[in-house]
């Protein structure tokens, strides 16, 4: 079941611009280590599902994966083989906007190396450049 919004208030966005770093989402909350975005894009829930599966399969139910993460941008597109115009395309797919620095899983309960390799995997899956990064214990 992929990623979407039970509701919206409008139905259609415009593209819009990926501009800055993240301020919100950028350190590790849930987990002990995180895989942190390096570029700005848009994740396909599709894509978020793939990185979940891929984690879960690899850890073999230990630890926890944590989705940091939602897909709450609608993307239209038009049939193949139509004409111009006739307005806008009903809603393809939805995204979630990723600013470089955003977080986009988590993983807790395993050790340093499980993380990297079940990242690795992840990151295979992801549209943006990505890093792992460990959680920061206050002082």
């Amino acid at each position: 079941m992929a990623l979407m919004p039970k509701r919206v208030k409008h139905r259609k966005q415009q593209r819009g611009k990926v501009r800055g770093k993240a301020s919100r989402g950028n350190t590790v909350s849930f987990g002990d280590y995180g895989l942190q975005s390096m570029n700005p894009g848009w994740v396909t829930a599709r894509q978020l599902e793939a990185g979940r599966v891929a984690a879960t399969h690899f850890l073999h139910r230990e630890g926890r994966v944590y989705i940091r993460v939602f897909p709450d941008k609608p993307v239209s597109a038009k049939p193949l083989e139509t004409r111009m115009g006739t307005g806008k395309g009903e809603v393809d797919e939805w995204v979630a906007v990723v600013k470089p620095g955003t977080i986009l899983f988590e993983i807790g309960g395993v050790d340093e190396a499980t993380a990297r390799l079940a990242f690795r995997r992840i990151a295979s899956k992801m549209p943006v450049r990505c890093r792992m990064l460990g959680r920061r214990h206050g002082p």
